[in-house]
């Protein structure tokens, strides 16, 4: 694997490939890589000739800046996992070498940043799609592979793809999950043992709603899965959602011939969990 630092080394690294034609698969992670990450470099690995995988831990999507400062960063362990799972380029850019100082972005997403994820970190999905942006940029991929853990993410992504007319495909990859069923994230490594257990209800209220969207109506699936949550122990609950997959909008009960997704955010030991399931 080879390790580019600046956009300039990067472009001298992928020019032989794209002289001889080769597709290019991106995965952008922020790093503390696990199991879920390197199931989008194994998956890009299938759909591409050569894998480019970022880490870069974004400042400006940050709402909090003490959240900014404790986001673990093990670079070395990192860059060997990724060698154990064949990507071949990594790119490992500074802030200053993505941002200028002073720099402005803005793009209209709709309704995407007004609801759940957007409506409870304002500004997140700006700081997202300004640094994907960039990074859609240096590396020029064919292919950009992202988790469904992130589905709203996924679909400011595509949202931005389509408005820009970015010359890229989109591939949206399972969720990989924890034995017990806790999706995995950078973050579960801040859970201590009980709020790890205690953070597998959320998968398994999901899977319940899954079970019920037949025998109940929308609004009670929501009820009845909050509900679930807050009589859990050590769980608050931000919230839980039932939206169209496409649009991503609220579901009424006339979309339940439509591809739906249940999506939750709760808090377990001071840790922000997010998670979905399509139904």
């Amino acid at each position: 694997m080879e390790i580019a630092y600046t956009k300039v080394s990067l472009q001298r690294l992928l020019e032989p490939h794209r002289r001889r034609g080769r597709h290019i698969a991106f995965v952008p992670t922020m790093g503390a890589l696990h199991d879920g990450h390197l199931a989008l470099v194994d998956h890009a690995r299938q759909l591409a000739d050569v894998v480019v995988c970022s880490i870069f831990v974004n400042p400006t999507q940050f709402n909090d800046p003490k959240d900014l400062e404790k986001y673990p960063r093990p670079l070395e362990h990192d860059t060997k996992l990724l060698q154990q799972a064949h990507c071949d380029i990594l790119f490992h850019p500074t802030v200053d070498e993505m941002y200028e100082a002073n720099e402005q972005w803005y793009l209209d997403l709709g309704h995407l940043e007004r609801v759940l994820e957007g409506l409870h970190r304002p500004g997140h999905f700006q700081g997202v799609t300004q640094i994907l942006h960039k990074l859609f940029d240096a590396v020029q991929p064919h292919i950009a592979c992202f988790g469904q853990k992130d589905f709203q993410q996924y679909k400011v992504v595509e949202h931005m793809v389509n408005q820009l007319e970015l010359p890229l495909t989109l591939e949206l990859c399972p969720t990989v999950r924890e034995s017990g069923g806790l999706a995995m994230s950078s973050r579960n490594v801040r859970l201590s043992a009980t709020g790890r257990e205690q953070a597998q209800q959320l998968h398994k209220t999901l899977q319940q709603t899954k079970a019920d969207l037949h025998r109940k109506t929308l609004d009670s699936l929501c009820t009845d899965a909050i509900k679930a949550l807050e009589g859990s122990p050590g769980i608050e609950v931000e919230y839980f959602a039932i939206f169209r997959a496409d649009t991503f909008t609220a579901a009424d009960e006339s979309a339940r011939n439509e591809q739906l997704v249940a999506l939750a955010a709760i808090w377990v030991d001071g840790v922000r969990l997010i998670d979905n399931l399509l139904l």
